[in-house]
């Protein structure tokens, strides 16, 4: 199978390579494809190098599938063009994921929904992905009726940039900001740009995108997203109200039977999901399963994952995996 990875050069684009050959993806021919001043750049996969290509020659290469991890606007320019010409791509910007013709897809929840006539799939947040992954099973089981998120997000989500600010921070160096505040020994309660509503747009899209994913609008969400001087990934703490009566060993017994999700959950010990012991992992970790009492049918759980992993590359791929499995490409 021709695989390209759009964007092969940046951070998610990276892990991208890492998790397909981890996962032992059937790539007969791989295309490293990236904006104009990285052609010609090499990058290694299975121990051989690759020249990186751009967007056009990709497409003259006809590959089966492309995973793109180049930006939105790159995504809404391009991702038709490949489409056009007969190859999948699986999108991991925002530039198509609220789109009513498009799937935005966890595979674990919904890949079911996929066909062969899905040329543009969508890869949704990573703030979301984690948060459906747990949400998904109890909602079939006791029907969500409002869920309130708090975010606190790894800078990686922002890019190399932020990256390189908590290291410049850390050093006590001066450097390019990717945020208008510090960010080491800081919590800055801003991820995305601020909309209208008040609401950032990371906020919106764990609103939007879950609703979709989970098929059911009539769920009530709410959301604040902070940015947190972290670097392994994505934490979440939820709050959950159900139409439907529950006991929290019984969602700890569904939560533990999903596929890719573990449960971490015993105060005795004090195990509990951390994003210093996600990194790396390509599960999403729950843990702080207990009752709200203060509202009817009401929960509280902590989730965690790797932003890059699960939260991007990993859920990319696995569609790819839904793919070829199900031979809707190839």
């Amino acid at each position: 199978m021709k695989v390209a990875v759009v964007g092969a050069t940046g951070l998610v684009g990276t892990v991208m390579l890492k998790v397909l050959e981890e996962r032992n993806f059937p790539v007969t021919e791989l295309i490293p494809v990236a904006s104009e001043r990285s052609v010609g750049k090499k990058i290694s996969y299975k121990n051989q190098e690759f020249t990186v290509v751009g967007l056009a020659t990709a497409i003259e290469m006809q590959p089966d599938v492309a995973l793109f991890s180049a930006g939105g606007s790159t995504s809404e320019e391009w991702a038709p063009k490949f489409a056009d010409a007969g190859i999948t791509v699986i999108d991991n910007s925002s530039a198509w994921r609220m789109d009513p013709t498009k799937k935005l897809v966890v595979p674990e929840i919904n890949a079911k929904d996929l066909t062969a006539e899905d040329k543009i799939i969508a890869n949704p947040n990573c703030s979301t992905i984690q948060l459906v992954m747990a949400l998904g099973p109890l909602h079939e089981k006791y029907r969500i009726k409002r869920a309130i998120i708090s975010t606190y997000q790894s800078i990686t989500g922002t890019g190399v940039k932020a990256v390189q600010q908590l290291e410049n921070e850390y050093a006590g160096e001066k450097g390019e900001m990717a945020y208008p505040y510090p960010i080491h020994r800081n919590a800055i309660p801003h991820c995305d740009a601020f909309q209208e509503n008040g609401y950032t747009k990371e906020e919106m899209k764990l609103v939007n995108e879950t609703q979709k994913i989970l098929d059911d609008r009539t769920i009530a969400v709410t959301a604040t997203a902070i940015r947190i001087p972290v670097v392994g990934g994505h934490s979440e703490s939820v709050n959950l109200e159900f139409e439907n009566e529950f006991q929290e060993n019984d969602i700890r017994q569904i939560l533990n039977a999903t596929s890719g999700v573990t449960v971490q959950d015993n105060p005795d010990t004090n195990t509990y999901p951390m994003p210093i012991y996600a990194e790396g992992k390509n599960d999403v970790f729950v843990g702080r399963i207990r009752r709200d009492h203060s509202r009817e049918n009401a929960l509280n759980m902590w989730i965690v994952s790797d932003n890059l992993r699960k939260g991007a590359a990993t859920n990319a791929v696995q569609i790819g995996e839904y793919l070829v499995e199900n031979k809707l490409i190839g």
